[in-house]
């Protein structure tokens, strides 16, 4: 800078682009712009809200609005003077609300009168009107600024002058002063076209985002799930009637498999605070279940075959109804560990938790279990205070909109929930839950008794050999964060189940104990090792056909995900199985599996 441009800062011409320190605020600006442009690929499915929320991201640095709209941005200038900038808006983003325009400089409680530019100060503000304060109500003048910042505040302040000549009050403006901007506006040209054309630049390419945009109000999210897997020791066999055993131990029927799943969610909020998911799915991972060993437990937690014809299998809406309260209304495959209601797992996700079935979350969220053609419901979640949640609904079957017999929203089958969630601390949650449900075993749309849903023994699953059954389930839940990257809980749950047509009832009871170790080798990794009962039948009072389990199918699981990159997680993990379908002659079971997740 010239020897010129140094005697130039003792006018009061200069220190009101100086005094904009205001000017911090309009070239960050444009580089926060930038940066999330930056972020966004050529082709985004979801342009026009990244666009909106880049003007809620721009920081707010106090400058006055000529001095933003001023602050215009361009080619490339160097690298290291563009990180310093962008240092300065970290430093300006500590608050997103502005004092606004000052109108003395008394209100600017760290300039006093002894300051050497308290002078020029004031006479900026009473004269030319080209200050505006931090929200804690400070100026902050020793602050460095870059040449592109003063720049920018001296375009600010030129504007003000010339508004000032527009009005009619040019009486204000001293000659030596238009000079003094004059050559300052000379020297720094380079710099007001670099920022002239950075703007240019961002305006060309939110242009082009606009026109290529997927939805102002919609976000497309991503899952898709590449598996090897496969199952070891003799398949299962159910007891027999009275607990008698059947038969003895078959052959291993499985051979490795390699399958998929891909799973696209539509995001849709009307408010900013609303949801409306629309999911797709295509998989083709056969279920390893009693057709292939002998049991439902060795399921693994996100199977399920259509052959990869894409359907929609999930449909809800959720959304808040005032400060405290949180409703969802599904319309399609209502599961309750998808609704509101918490299910108090570390492992819960289907592509990124545990393996198993059994092992992803309590078996008393599986109650109803309904198929993809029906199954509507409405749950809710109630914020009491920060500590105590009230959470609840009614969830319909796999019949709720079919209007035949034993269907429709209220007699087909149905389940009844209510929890509640305490949480005096960070480190401990502690849950407690209760349900009545209703399974009418001939539905229209099929589905039949699945109590446990596809988890335990068999006869856990439907105790009373496809009769009517009514079930009374109680849960409960605790998770002790020991440290950040350490948490140690479980769960238990009991099903009391009746027989519809008769005095006959059943008990059902399930329980696990685990350690989850999230961030495990770095941030993003989870390592869980769970072991328990599946759920098994304790008790039968059935005279015909009695359906109680001999033996306690235990369940030992182990896994690791480790996050390669922000988007792709490979997780190997084993399970095994020992008794499987409750049955001690039964050859321990194997599963193991390698899961690749793809997230985008």
């Amino acid at each position: 800078m010239s020897n010129q441009s140094w005697k130039l800062l003792t006018t009061p011409a200069l220190l009101s682009a100086t005094a904009a320190s205001a000017i911090a605020g309009a070239s960050t600006a444009v580089n926060a712009a930038e940066a999330i442009d930056a972020t966004l690929p050529a082709t985004t499915l979801d342009h026009s809200t990244d666009v909106a929320n880049a003007a809620s991201l721009l920081p707010t640095n106090p400058v006055t609005v000529a001095a933003a709209s001023a602050a215009l941005p361009q080619p490339s200038p160097p690298a290291a003077t563009l990180n310093q900038v962008a240092a300065y808006s970290v430093e300006s983003n500590a608050s997103t609300d502005i004092l606004g325009q000052v109108t003395s400089v008394s209100q600017l409680s760290d300039v006093k009168p002894s300051d050497w530019a308290f002078q020029a100060l004031q006479s900026l503000v009473e004269r030319y009107g080209c200050i505006v304060g931090y929200p804690d109500k400070t100026y902050r003048g020793n602050r460095a600024l870059t040449r592109y910042e003063f720049a920018a505040g001296l375009n600010a302040c030129m504007d003000r002058v010339n508004e000032l000549i527009a009005a009619g009050t040019a009486d204000l403006v001293k000659k030596e002063d238009l000079l003094a901007v004059q050559k300052l506006q000379e020297e720094f040209a380079a710099e007001l076209a670099t920022l002239r054309g950075r703007v240019d630049a961002v305006e060309a390419r939110t242009a082009t985002l606009e026109k290529q945009q997927f939805s102002t109000t919609t976000k497309l999210s991503g899952e898709v799930i590449f598996s090897i897997a496969d199952t070891g020791g003799n398949s299962a066999t159910v007891n027999g009637a009275g607990g008698a055993i059947a038969n003895t131990t078959k052959n291993d029927n499985t051979n490795t498999i390699f399958s998929d799943r891909v799973r696209l969610a539509l995001d849709t909020s009307f408010t900013g605070k609303d949801r409306l998911r629309t999911r797709l799915q295509a998989r083709n991972t056969t279920p390893f279940n009693g057709s292939f060993t002998g049991t439902n437990e060795t399921r693994l937690g996100f199977d399920g075959s259509e052959n990869n014809a894409v359907q929609i299998d999930k449909l809800f809406y959720r959304f808040p109804v005032g400060d405290k309260l949180t409703v969802q209304i599904d319309a399609l495959n209502d599961e309750l560990q998808d609704t509101v209601v918490s299910n108090l797992s570390p492992f819960e996700s289907s592509g990124a938790g545990a393996v198993s079935r059994f092992g992803r979350f309590n078996t008393f969220y599986r109650l109803n279990n309904p198929n993809n053609i029906g199954s509507a419901g409405i749950t809710f979640a109630y914020k009491v205070s920060d500590a105590l949640r009230l959470e609840g609904g009614y969830l319909a079957g796999g019949s709720s909109n079919n209007p035949s017999a034993k269907g429709g929203l209220f007699n087909g089958s149905n389940a009844a929930v209510a929890q509640v969630v305490f949480q005096p601390s960070k480190a401990l949650t502690l849950g407690l839950a209760y349900a009545h449900s209703y399974y009418t075993g001939a539905e229209p749309n099929g589905g039949g008794i699945n109590i446990t849903g596809s988890t335990g023994t068999s006869f856990a699953a439907n105790p009373f050999n496809g009769a009517a059954t009514s079930a009374d389930s109680v849960a409960g839940a605790v998770q002790l964060q020991l440290s950040p990257k350490f948490l140690v809980g479980g769960w238990a749950s009991a099903s009391f189940a009746h027989r519809r047509s008769n005095s006959d009832n059943a008990t059902i009871l399930s329980a696990v104990g685990y350690l989850a170790f999230p961030d495990l080798g770095k941030k993003g990794n989870l390592g869980g090792l769970l072991f328990g009962m599946a759920p098994t039948v304790i008790s039968n009072s059935g005279l015909t056909n009695n359906r109680t389990d001999t033996s306690t199918p235990l369940h030992l699981e182990a896994f690791y995900r480790y996050r390669l990159t922000d988007n792709i997680a490979i997780t190997p993990g084993v399970f095994v199985l020992f008794n499987p379908e409750g049955n001690s002659r039964n050859d321990t079971q194997y599963v193991g599996v390698i899961r690749t997740t793809f997230t985008f």
